[in-house]
């Protein structure tokens, strides 16, 4: 069992991510490698690989920068264009970065954003190794983008919001960075329903993007309010977290409630985009 968070303090559920991000980062293979109804190890820990998608079809895919984090592929479906600029929030290694350098081009710019100073070293390490003189990797918080104002033409993001405490700015921020008729693609993770508070305060799970994530409505609202329009869900599937790992958070009574209860947990790829006018 992990440390319980205290989810009325951003910055202690910031530092845990942080801590648990790096470490992975130090360690490609602890992260595991299971797929979406196996999540869990031999001592029902959390697999940080739970919701992943195989990018190994898509252009441009590099596998060492693939630490299997995502839960989605925010980048396939982009629209990415030669020439764009392409900002990709919570870069980790820089799988979904090379990805959308292969469709922006050479001529086109892809710029990395991530909170964990490690990932920002290995994502510049794999950079320099493919030979990539247009792919930048920026320290920074998704809540405070260091960014200027409409630099992006594209942004993509995969598995990053659900961890970012105030998402209210984090997708405040995704809409200055973006240009007039601009638009984001980002897959995520979203429930229905509502889980215990034994797994939204546990630590683990919300580093391995579970105890973090909201209701798919509110979801989709707060992008709303942001004011991004031509909003549309692109791909949704559900996972299943496998009893093991849950009887870590809830008794034999709690864990059938919850499963005959009508909560789910979703991965969720979203579209939208950023008026070309001030609405």
């Amino acid at each position: 069992m992990s440390t319980r968070l205290n989810l009325k303090n951003p910055d202690e559920i910031k530092q845990s991510v942080k801590d648990k991000y790096a470490a992975i980062s130090r360690n490609q293979d602890a992260a595991g490698c299971c797929g979406p109804t196996d999540c869990c190890g031999a001592d029902g820990s959390v697999d940080y690989t739970i919701f992943s998608d195989d990018y190994s079809a898509l252009k441009g895919y590099s596998p060492d920068a693939d630490l299997g984090l995502g839960c989605g592929l925010a980048t396939e479906f982009a629209k990415i264009k030669a020439g764009d600029t392409v900002v990709d929030l919570g870069s980790g290694a820089g799988n979904d970065a090379f990805v959308a350098r292969s469709e922006t081009g050479a001529e086109g710019r892809v710029i990395g954003v991530d909170m964990t100073e490690a990932m920002i070293q290995k994502s510049t390490l794999n950079a320099i190794r493919l030979g990539y003189e247009n792919v930048d990797f920026v320290l920074g918080d998704i809540e405070n983008i260091p960014l200027e104002e409409s630099i992006a033409d594209v942004v993509v993001s995969n598995c990053v919001m659900n961890l970012v405490p105030d998402k209210v700015k984090a997708f405040s921020e995704t809409y200055r960075i973006l240009k007039p008729g601009g638009h984001f693609s980002i897959s995520d993770v979203v429930i229905s329903g509502d889980l215990p508070d034994s797994v939204k305060e546990d630590a683990e799970m919300y580093a391995g993007c579970v105890a973090g994530a909201i209701d798919k409505d509110a979801y989709l609202e707060i992008i709303r309010g942001a004011g991004f329009v031509n909003l549309s869900i692109q791909k949704i599937k559900e996972i299943q977290l496998p009893d093991k790992l849950l009887r870590n958070y809830m008794n034999e009574d709690e864990l059938r409630a919850f499963r005959k209860s009508d909560s789910g947990i979703y991965s969720i790829t979203v579209l939208a985009g950023k008026p070309q006018t001030r609405v």
